[in-house]
């Protein structure tokens, strides 16, 4: 096995119409609707993309996110994001696109065929625990080349702030216990300065780490049939009405409403 954190290829699929209030892309995105609408919003407009259509967002961007599922049917979307090394490592790679704008907002595409057989393939070697690396990174670097043919561009890497440093560190292990030593041990700082670091960037460790926590439970409620309780263990909770507590101030349902 030859793990390939530069991209991340991910399912989701319910039967329930649900809203994921201000939630934050941390990754350039791309995905594409199998079944089902989806619908982006914020204070300045919105977006909707229907069945058979790719959208496109980019990072560090915060979208209240409406799933809706087919009458009787399901809400099916499949997705991938790009870390922004992946993004720096297209632009190295095929400079020719230095001056296309960068997507701002979010945009669409086609989800012809060209699409889905490039999107397909890169899906299946990062989904392929045999895949090499140069594989996985191939095909991700095909999927961003496909898009930025159509004139679809995410933006060079930029310096990560303190609070996507964090949220990467724990999003490796969302199950393990996070105390700030822990975090400001692992870059290297004093307590004093990572909590300066973070408070300057208007959050704290402890507000990170839940966040972390309670995406992937989304992300797991969202793209498995694991039990409430086994998500819960998995993304950090020893108690199953806490997690539930927690997950519903943050959404405003509980995480039994996603399994009907």
């Amino acid at each position: 096995m030859n793990p390939f954190a530069g991209a991340t290829a991910q399912l989701i699929r319910t039967r329930v119409s649900h809203l994921v209030r201000t939630a934050t892309v941390r990754d350039d995105l791309v995905g594409w609707v199998v079944s089902g609408r989806k619908r982006l919003s914020k204070p300045i407009g919105e977006a909707r993309f229907n069945t058979g259509q790719v959208f496109v967002i980019p990072r560090a961007t915060q979208w209240d996110m409406l799933n809706e599922p087919v009458p009787g049917g399901h809400y099916e979307a499949r997705m991938m994001a790009f870390s922004p090394q992946t993004v720096e490592r297209f632009h190295d790679r095929f400079g020719q696109f230095v001056g296309t704008p960068a997507v701002q907002g979010c945009a669409s595409s086609a989800a012809d065929d060209a699409f889905l057989t490039t999107f397909g393939h890169a899906t299946a070697a990062l989904l392929d625990p045999e895949a090499s690396h140069a594989v996985r990174e191939h095909r991700a670097l095909e999927v961003l080349l496909l898009l930025a043919e159509r004139g679809l561009v995410f933006a060079p890497m930029r310096e990560l702030d303190w609070t996507d440093r964090v949220h990467r560190l724990v999003g490796q292990r969302p199950h393990a216990v996070w105390t700030v030593e822990d975090l400001a041990r692992a870059f290297h700082l004093s307590v004093s300065t990572l909590q300066r670091r973070l408070s300057e960037e208007g959050t704290s460790a402890s507000r990170c780490v839940r966040e972390v926590r309670l995406e992937a439970a989304m992300a797991l409620l969202q793209g498995s049939s694991l039990h409430v309780s086994e998500i819960a263990a998995r993304c950090g909770y020893d108690s199953h009405s806490r997690f539930s507590a927690a997950f519903r101030q943050r959404f405003g349902y509980a995480p039994s409403h996603l399994r009907p």
